[in-house]
């Protein structure tokens, strides 16, 4: 693939994008939008109503070669360098897992029932760039949380993002497996744990295969860190406590058993995304908690 023209101008650089990436992204050209405006630090709106603006060489250099990476299936937030969460920005590398709009469903949760505590405690499991911890203690001023990750490289990140929203100070990061380092009891465990089946692998998108495998596939029916996440958690869960795991679209029945004979006596349940897939398992020992 070859780099645009120089001296190029804005407008003729999102066309030849587009181009570019057309076997690549179901998108094209809100990708090749997506790219110019990080590069130039604009919004797409700017960008569509400048198509005059000129670029500069090294600018069109730099974005021919973002161009290239993203037409060899790299995803587009280990370009940038960020992503979106939750409506706030995380800092994002190839260390960690991309955050995704379907894990805020299960901070919506963990918020609604944080609200419920009065010094709220909680833990994130597998935390990667730390997008559900760092969210958490950015709408709960008095919560404390702990981030836990088997990469020292996730946590860099993690920590850089506490940092960029000012929630540091509360947040303890720590390395090890699942909820082994974790020193205290919680009133909260949430977790986007891998929960992809080997077999699931190959039929992939080239996008995702880029990604950690390590935080995305969990054994022969993905569900194998549910079930080590399920074992080590009554002993880390405050009376009236909660768990809120992320789990894929069909694992609702399997999760929900396994929840079931892991804490009989919780009320266990599964919440469906905004398209209607299974999502997040809950398991709650409020017993009083009604679900709607």
């Amino acid at each position: 693939m070859s780099a645009p023209l120089q001296p190029q101008t804005v407008g003729a650089t999102l066309a030849w994008a587009a181009q570019a990436l057309a076997a690549a992204s179901a998108a094209p050209h809100l990708e090749a939008q997506l790219l110019l405006g990080a590069l130039l630090e604009r919004e797409r709106p700017w960008l569509l109503a400048h198509p005059e603006a000129p670029l500069s060489p090294a600018q069109a250099a730099q974005y021919a070669a973002w161009i290239a990476r993203r037409a060899a299936h790299e995803p587009l937030p280990y370009i940038t360098g960020h992503a979106e969460f939750f409506a706030l920005p995380f800092s994002i590398t190839p260390d960690v897992l991309i955050p995704r709009p379907e894990t805020e469903l299960l901070v919506e949760h963990a918020l609604a029932f944080l609200h419920t505590r009065e010094h709220p405690v909680f833990v994130d499991v597998g935390t990667g760039s730390g997008c559900i911890a760092v969210t958490l203690l950015a709408h709960l001023p008095a919560a404390r949380g702990f981030a836990v990750d088997i990469s020292p490289a996730a946590l860099a990140v993690a920590q850089r993002n506490a940092e960029q929203h000012g929630v540091a100070e509360r947040l303890t990061l720590l390395e090890g497996d699942l909820l082994a380092p974790l020193p205290e009891p919680v009133d909260l465990i949430a977790s986007n744990p891998p929960y992809i089946a080997e077999h699931e692998w190959d039929a992939l998108p080239p996008s995702v295969q880029q990604e950690p495998r390590g935080a995305l596939l969990s054994g022969p029916d993905g569900l194998d860190a549910v079930r080590a996440l399920l074992a080590q958690a009554a002993a880390r869960l405050l009376p009236g406590g909660q768990m809120l795991i992320e789990i894929g679209a069909g694992q609702g029945k399997a999760a929900q058993a396994l929840a079931q004979a892991a804490f009989p006596d919780a009320v266990v349940y599964v919440h469906a995304d905004w398209g209607g897939r299974e999502r997040v398992l809950e398991v709650d020992l409020n017993f009083n908690s009604v679900h709607i």
